[in-house]
């Protein structure tokens, strides 16, 4: 049985994360912990488990394994680097922390104490990714020149969003930050290494951080990726196209399509329909078994840490106006 803890309520997928690890026969949560302690102490209740105030005497408790942290993400360096010392294992919300330099500084303590990590990238889990990933590995696309990724929705127009989504000393950014990480960590799995970024956001609503955002993203193979999101897009479906010396791939929502040389010659219209593959397990879920059972996670420091990298380097591009290299 692993035993989380949770690790404050601040994130709005973290009710969502209790629910995942309550429906799961081999897991459980024994505490919670939260910044705010009037919200903690709510949620605490509604788990049916016990609140902690002490963050520290929380790592002192001996059914306390884990740590699935949701607080802000300014928070994340010294909340995991105390549970890595603590020895406990540990599962995060995007980004893992505000800068490369304090990402280095979590997987340093991870590394030192041999304690599991994982990440939570979703969207490399579902089945149209997992199909256009390989589609890509196995040449059939050809060299990818241009990848097109958009997700976005319409949470700062609608006022669904908390107010303090929106802080950008605890946030560290807006749209980009935390909805655009999907397409950032999609485009390094699906291109490989980045070399330089620009970027450009702005904001319609009247917040201090970006709700309309686009980033331009060159790989070491040449690829570009042009990753865009937004806060204020209502009725805009998710969509990621990929286009390569040999051929074109792209979905919007789960429909899915490609073609090639061998299809435009074979197949009346080119365009074929892939099947698309088994759905992989919920990251939590494959962080359980990464912890219980010794399996392979995924989404490890190393994926962690080029998204911390990829973002750092977006802010900095559009605050200075300029190409940044990595």
């Amino acid at each position: 049985m692993l035993r989380f803890a949770m690790i404050s309520k601040w994130h709005v997928h973290a009710p969502g994360y209790a629910k995942f690890v309550q429906q799961q026969k081999d897991a459980c949560i024994t505490c919670v912990w939260d910044e705010d302690a009037a919200r903690g102490k709510a949620w605490a209740e509604e788990l049916g488990v016990d609140f902690e105030a002490d963050y520290d005497a929380l790592l002192r408790r001996e059914d306390v394994d884990a740590i699935l942290v949701c607080t802000p993400t300014n928070a994340h360096h010294d909340v995991m680097i105390k549970a890595a010392n603590a020895g406990k294992h540990i599962f995060t919300e995007k980004v893992l922390a505000l800068t490369t330099k304090e990402a280095d500084e979590i997987i340093a303590a991870i590394e030192k104490n041999g304690v599991k990590f994982s990440i939570c990238y979703p969207h490399r889990c579902m089945p149209r990714n997992l199909v256009l990933k390989q589609l890509v590995d196995d040449g059939l696309l050809g060299d990818i020149t241009v990848m097109r990724v958009r997700n976005c929705h319409n949470g700062a127009l609608a006022g669904w969003l908390p107010d303090y989504w929106y802080d950008p000393e605890t946030t560290g950014g807006g749209a980009m930050m935390d909805l655009g990480a999907h397409g950032m960590y999609l485009a390094h799995w699906l291109l490989g290494n980045p070399v330089r970024i620009q970027s450009m956001f702005n904001n319609l609503m009247p917040v201090p951080v970006d709700d309309n955002a686009v980033c331009t993203i060159e790989f070491e193979n040449k690829a570009i990726a042009i990753a865009e999101t937004s806060l204020v897009s209502p009725m805009c479906p998710t969509r990621l196209e990929l286009y390569g010396t040999k051929g074109v791939a792209m979905y919007e929502n789960d429909e899915v399509k490609f073609q090639n040389e061998f299809t435009s010659k074979y197949v009346e219209g080119g365009w074929v329909t892939p099947k698309l593959p088994k759905e992989l397990p919920h990251p939590i879920r494959q962080f359980i078994d990464g912890v219980l059972y010794g399996k392979e996670i995924a989404f490890d420091t190393a994926e962690a840490r080029v998204l911390t990298q990829l973002m750092e380097m977006a802010y900095i591009s559009d605050k200075e106006r300029r190409e940044v290299r990595f």
